[in-house]
């Protein structure tokens, strides 16, 4: 029987060499990475089971890295890495489209644990529409959040949780927190510099 593949991202070698350790106990295959841009291509281009990524990185983020695997690969599940400082956003991540989440330092057991959950859950789970299915409710946020100080301090401090009050998917939501300007603007046509202006906000400020 051919062995799984998983890929790790994680800008830290201690890391990379203690999950290939665990997941190769497991009997995977592991290949890894040390930079979210060049982990987020390898997703894409290469054929996983299951990818695990940092949250944090200097170069690209775990948001993003999520955000771009999922457009490629919806059916991919995500494990995020994260730091005792990141739990929140780790739980927006699977909201927006994560398997799981993984806490450091993990045993073992947690991470083998995490592996399978995040295995089971793509097995059960349908991929989500990557497109934008919501055009209308996209644009009504963008607008909002030109205007709105409140809005957008709650999507600062809660992510996915303030844009609960809008008929909005997973993804739609990532696009719209992550500052997504290009992929938006294919689905909806250009943008005003009104509506523009959060998401602009949002790619000068690294929060993700």
């Amino acid at each position: 029987m051919e062995k799984m593949k998983a890929l790790i991202i994680d800008d830290e070698e201690i890391v990379l060499d203690s999950v290939r350790r665990i997941l190769e106990e497991d009997d995977f295959k592991v290949d890894t990475c040390l930079s979210g841009l060049e982990g987020m291509r390898q997703a894409i281009q290469k054929t996983y089971d299951i990818v695990l990524t940092d949250l944090r990185m200097p170069d690209v983020g775990g948001m993003r890295v999520l955000r771009d695997i999922k457009r490629a690969k919806p059916g991919l599940p995500v494990v995020m890495i994260t730091g005792f400082g990141s739990i929140k956003t780790a739980v927006q991540a699977i909201k927006l489209g994560a398997a799981e989440y993984i806490q450091k330092p993990f045993s073992p057991e947690e991470l083998s644990a995490a592996v399978k959950t995040a295995l089971q859950i793509a097995a059960m789970r349908p991929p989500e529409e990557q497109g934008i299915i919501h055009k209308t409710e996209v644009l009504r946020v963008l607008q909002r959040a030109s205007s709105d100080p409140l809005l957008v301090s709650n999507m600062l401090c809660y992510g996915a949780d303030a844009l609960d009050e809008f008929n909005l998917t997973g993804p739609e939501k990532l696009a719209i927190l992550t500052g997504d300007i290009h992929w938006i603007e294919q689905y909806v046509g250009p943008l005003s510099s009104v509506q523009r202006k959060w998401l602009e906000q949002r790619l000068s400020a690294e929060i993700w």
